[in-house]
């Protein structure tokens, strides 16, 4: 049987692509080719003969250009174009999130500082500030009360990107120190991990300890419904345990488990590697990848 070829896109070799290659070797049914997008050119006649395509590009623009010539021409891609245009665009997220029905901080999206301090204030201090487009906790600011918020606004508005023209403000979930980090792959919950830290940022980047979360019904509902929301093959999901329940703030693209695979038995480059396998086959096959 004919291997799957399997499209590693990528610009820095980092712990999770590490695992990934090397779970890539140990498949055996399926051969590698590294598209790093620093050396990467692409002509239009002459596309990279792969079956599928796996995202692991830090760089939303790159990616998505990548992503779009590479579908364009038939090849498949973990995730999509248009999950990852969704997935890294907090706004875009939300949306669909809010149109699924699935629950979700309240958030507000101001396009002034002016405005932008109005919705502050209907949401309520504290509230936290986001970059539409960041990770790892990045520029991520938790505004305690109106002198905060003129200073943070005021500041968010003199910096250059076209992103930070957008405010994204999201209400303060008054949470245990912890949040939780799971995956959904090929629309299965496969694993999750609490996320510990003093701070009221719980991100793994910041140095936040993980350890093992059970998969109850409400997790897996909730996050196969935020993996359909955004149209998602292979999602980190992000939660935190409210008085009310379950709550989902953030979804992740290209998942990052480096930290979580210290806390769960699950195999997750793995299981994402035949992921990937299973979509290169229905390709082949003629078969449609939903």
């Amino acid at each position: 049987m004919k291997k799957v070829r399997i499209g590693l896109l990528y610009s820095r070799v980092r712990a999770e692509e590490k695992m990934l290659i090397q779970a890539i070797k140990q498949h055996g049914g399926v051969t590698l080719e590294l598209l790093c997008t620093n050396d990467l050119v692409l002509d239009f006649g002459d596309l990279p003969d792969v079956d599928v395509v796996l995202d692991r590009e830090i760089s939303q623009s790159r990616a998505l250009h990548v992503l779009n010539m590479l579908e364009r021409s038939g090849v498949k891609a973990v995730n999509s174009y248009d999950t990852a245009r969704i997935g890294g665009d907090k706004v875009l997220t939300s949306q669909q999130l809010a149109k699924a029905g699935v629950p979700t901080p309240r958030i507000k999206v101001a396009f002034s500082r002016k405005s932008a301090l109005s919705a502050v204030e209907e949401l309520g201090y504290p509230a936290i500030l986001k970059p539409v487009d960041g990770s790892w906790g990045r520029l991520m600011a938790k505004i305690e009360n109106r002198t905060a918020a003129e200073a943070i606004l005021e500041h968010k508005s003199h910096l250059g990107s076209h992103y930070h023209s957008v405010f994204y403000i999201q209400e303060f979930v008054d949470k245990p120190d912890r949040d939780i980090r799971a995956f959904v792959i090929g629309g299965t919950t496969v694993a999750a991990a609490y996320r510990s830290a003093d701070h009221w940022l719980t991100n793994a980047a910041l140095g936040a300890k993980t350890y093992p979360c059970p998969i109850t019904p409400e997790l897996d509902a909730l996050c196969t419904k935020a993996c359909r929301a955004v149209g998602g093959d292979a999602i980190a999901v992000d939660l935190m345990e409210t008085g009310n329940g379950l709550t989902v703030h953030e979804v992740n693209c290209a998942m990052e488990f480096k930290a979580s695979m210290k806390a769960v038995q699950t195999d997750l480059p793995a299981l994402l590697i035949e992921h990937c396998v299973r979509v290169g086959k229905e390709k082949e096959s003629g078969g449609i990848h939903e």
